[in-house]
């Protein structure tokens, strides 16, 4: 399976912290993440999972250049097709940010490694973060216009499905659709009997799904052999 990430907005100051923080501690995180698959259960027995960011190349459906997207999706997918068996025995996932030209694609990767260059720097860091005060990010208006979609291609046992998942500003209006609806799932729904740190998949699965698409988000199949 690829996923394709297309979207217009503007992020928030506060979003723009975080990433570059996040950037500044990538020694740090990667230790954690190593000492965290050290003590917790791997794949099970008889179960391949891959997942990860993409590699660059020409998409075709959806149209446009698609690119590594450095994010937490793939391991969330990974960690759901680790828990779930109906992910099937041999399951990889990639994750791509798509962009219509070429030299759109150029200039994205060019500045996302010049931005984890700079977060390793404290005072470029800090320069860099007192220009987007925490605090500020786009209008009302401006969010009416902003929508992000996510089209996902799986393929296997001769079979291909692309599906779609769509809405408006992710940054804000989204994020707090799926916050509310999935504080909802969990105190009212009938879920699965699970504990701990998971994923929405495991945590609460078609009825997540379901309360987003009664809210307005938009889970679509365009195509299906």
């Amino acid at each position: 399976m690829r996923g394709y990430l297309e979207v217009s907005g503007r992020p928030s100051g506060g979003t723009a912290h975080s990433a570059l923080n996040a950037f500044s501690r990538l020694r740090e995180t990667g230790s954690a993440a190593r000492e965290r698959r050290r003590i917790e259960p791997g794949t099970p027995a008889g179960r391949s999972v891959h997942s990860g960011p993409g590699r660059p190349h020409r998409a075709h459906q959806p149209e446009g250049w698609a690119l590594p997207m450095p994010s937490l999706d793939p391991q969330v997918v990974g960690r759901s097709a680790r828990a779930l068996d109906r992910y099937g025995p041999d399951f990889r996932y990639a994750h791509h940010v798509l962009v219509p030209h070429v030299w759109t694609a150029a200039g994205l990767a060019a500045g996302a490694t010049g931005l984890v260059a700079v977060a390793q720097v404290p005072p470029l860091r800090n320069a860099v973060l007192n220009r987007i005060p925490q605090g500020t990010g786009p209008s009302e208006a401006q969010r009416a216009r902003h929508w992000f979609r996510v089209t996902f291609v799986g393929e296997g046992d001769g079979r291909r499905v692309v599906t779609r998942v769509s809405g408006g500003d992710p940054g804000y209006d989204e994020t707090a659709r799926m916050l509310g609806e999935s504080a909802l799932a969990l105190a009212g729904d009938d879920l699965p009997a699970t504990a701990g740190q998971v994923t929405t998949a495991t945590a609460m699965g078609d009825a997540l799904i379901e309360r987003l698409q009664k809210s307005g988000m938009r889970f679509e199949v365009l195509e299906s052999d």
